[in-house]
């Protein structure tokens, strides 16, 4: 185990300062509305969704005593991977429509798709830190007093908060038609899913056991499992 601390990833000068520059390329994205279009409208209103759900959890675990932490290269690249490709290159083009060599075309129902697909990604999003509270956290972190969590939508699926991402990042190409803004996303999180997950359970079969082992006999990882 790492020796214990204070202050998790969330508190970070990086996390900070990228949080900033993301926040700054909001606002003129919003001002660019019009020339970015209903695709976009949506992605920002999701966006924004989203930040509000997960903002009040990243400053109440802050307060987190954090007892072991896995950040090794590998995790602060994919969590970099991530932030790029989730945010600072879909609110890049919007802000500035710099990366408008890579547009695409699709048929205008796919925007239809891709807003419809906002419905169980953020009712996902939400319950997953709802059932989480005091244990989620950014980064490979365990805290003080960490509990496995086995209700709510956890009760049968593993990993709820992951596959609202992955639903977010199938919308993210049909919202945002361009290839490095919207598309990206998907290899990024692809690498962070078959990468980081298998730790993510390490960790937790390191910390719970036999409890961990029997959970995950009747939960699936992004499905639900409903017979052992």
């Amino acid at each position: 185990m790492a020796s214990r601390q204070t202050r998790s990833m969330s508190s970070s000068l990086a996390a900070v300062v990228t949080m900033a520059i993301g926040v700054g390329l909001l606002g003129l994205a919003v001002l660019r509305w019009r020339q970015n279009g209903p695709g976009a409208l949506v992605w920002l209103a999701a966006l924004l969704v989203m930040l509000a759900i997960r903002t009040p959890h990243t400053l109440r675990n802050r307060r987190n005593v954090v007892v072991d932490a896995r950040k090794d290269v590998a995790e602060a690249a994919l969590l970099a991977a991530m932030f790029l490709t989730m945010m600072v290159l879909p609110l890049l083009q919007l802000a500035t429509g710099v990366l408008g060599f890579a547009d695409y075309r699709l048929p205008s129902g796919a925007i239809v798709a891709g807003a419809l697909l906002q419905v169980p990604c953020l009712w996902l999003f939400w319950r997953s830190h709802a059932d989480l509270g005091r244990n989620w956290s950014p980064g490979l972190e365990v805290r003080e007093d960490h509990s496995l969590i086995t209700r709510g939508v956890y009760a049968r699926v593993r990993h709820p908060m992951y596959a609202a991402i992955w639903i977010s990042v199938l919308a993210q190409p049909l919202l945002i038609q361009n290839w490095i803004a919207g598309f990206l996303v998907a290899p990024a999180f692809a690498a962070m899913w078959f990468i980081r997950v298998p730790k993510e359970e390490a960790v937790m079969r390191l910390q719970f056991g036999q409890a961990w082992e029997a959970y995950c006999v009747r939960a699936g990882r992004l499905l639900p499992r409903w017979t052992a």
